[in-house]
């Protein structure tokens, strides 16, 4: 954890730069210090059949989710929250100018009981950082 889904009307696949989009948003939650990058996944769910408002005009949306575990304070996932929809906004607002486009963002903290996963990533992340740290005091 954490996830971050956006759903995206595939009329805008091109335009809507998911893989920068992802970069940041990983870049993002990675500085926030309280989430382990090795547990940072994102990903695409392009829709090909969607109908928004009256269907009269080549409307798109993209809606995001970050789904995160439990047990961070209220006053860190407001930052969060806020910091991913700023950077999302700005990520998105050269192709709002160019069409109709809604964008939003939700933060969803899943239930400590039933969350369950199992991940040998994390271990990467931790040598790599017991490595790094010993590789500095020169190998000690």
């Amino acid at each position: 954890m954490p996830h971050f889904y956006a759903e995206c009307t595939d009329n805008i696949r091109e335009q809507a730069q998911l893989p920068e989009l992802f970069a940041k948003v990983s870049q993002n939650l990675a500085a926030s210090g309280i989430f382990p990058l090795a547990g940072v996944r994102c990903r695409a769910i392009w829709l090909d059949t969607w109908q928004m408002a009256d269907g009269a005009h080549d409307y798109a949306f993209v809606h995001m989710t970050l789904k995160i575990g439990h047990g961070r304070s209220q006053e860190s996932k407001k930052r969060v929250a806020e910091s991913l929809f700023t950077l999302i906004q700005q990520h998105f607002a050269p192709l709002m100018a160019e069409r109709y486009l809604a964008i939003s963002f939700e933060m969803v903290e899943l239930d400590a009981e039933f969350n369950f996963k199992q991940n040998n990533v994390h271990a990467l992340f931790d040598t790599a950082s017991v490595n790094s740290v010993s590789s500095d005091k020169g190998g000690q």
